[in-house]
């Protein structure tokens, strides 16, 4: 119930988390080679690789950015986080999703996450939660890379919504005596240039007099990082703990939704 004279008040059995004891949040992140999740009040509580354990032997849903394997996301959801979550009380969940294959990405992965009997479920760009994730500031167009581990996207955001976006089946995984550093910072360059010399307006040129914001397991890698450098036109800004950032900025958003007085519908 909100207070008559603040009628957008926060409920009160919607508290900002952790003090709400009546309510369940999930922030998750579900790569090719890494699942990420944050429970309210807990902080990343699971960090573990992306696999499923049929009876078979270990079985990876999630490949190339792409779910595979439905019910094998499900299974690892209800072992993952089954006994973590508070009894009867039904989850707000955020999860964060690859640009591209987006659509069918969501579909998938709200289908998987049913099975922890969410009360709603949001998608959020996983380039949008990094910038979040990095304080920037979302009302200038933005750049983001995401070196992962089996993928590699670049995305132009404005007002934080993705405008362009490009990838390469390219990722630290891949790194071998025939796959290089040098060749995951080719790719992101000729992406970059194919984008600008595609867009009609000014959004990727004003992007570029900005530093471009650089996540995911692949900005640990002293080696891509300086390959990158040498190959972009503009100054690299890694993310701090840039392996987290997606899933720390569908936190910010998982917080958001959760005291909007929007939340006290069930």
């Amino acid at each position: 119930m909100t207070d008559a004279r603040h009628p957008y008040a926060v409920p009160s059995r919607h508290r900002p988390w952790p003090l709400c004891r009546h309510c369940c949040g999930i922030a998750l992140d579900m790569g090719s080679a890494r699942t990420r999740v944050w429970i309210a009040g807990r902080g990343v509580v699971v960090d573990v690789p992306t696999v499923t354990i049929p009876g078979t032997g270990a079985v990876h849903p999630i490949q190339r950015g792409t779910i595979i394997d439905t019910p094998g996301c499900a299974r690892m959801l209800r072992r993952l986080l089954a006994d973590r979550l508070p009894r009867l009380v039904r989850p707000m969940v955020i999860v964060t999703a690859p640009v591209l294959d987006g659509l069918a990405y969501r579909t998938q992965a709200r289908a998987a996450v049913d099975v922890l009997r969410p009360r709603s479920v949001l998608t959020v760009p996983s380039a949008r939660g990094i910038a979040l994730a990095a304080g920037a500031d979302l009302s200038r167009p933005l750049l983001v890379v995401d070196v992962g581990a089996h993928l590699t996207e670049v995305v132009l955001l404005s007002d934080g919504a993705v405008t362009d976006a490009r990838r390469t089946a390219l990722g630290t995984s891949d790194l071998d005596d025939t796959t290089t550093p040098g060749q995951i910072a080719e790719a992101v360059a000729r992406m970059l240039t194919a984008m600008l010399h595609q867009d009609h307006t000014s959004l990727t040129a004003d992007a570029l007099r900005r530093d471009i914001l650089l996540a995911g397991g692949g900005a640990l890698r002293p080696d891509i990082r300086h390959r990158l450098a040498t190959r972009l036109p503009t100054t690299l800004r890694t993310v701090p703990a840039p392996h987290t950032a997606a899933v720390r900025g569908a936190v910010r958003l998982l917080q958001a939704a959760h005291t909007h007085p929007s939340a006290s519908a069930d």
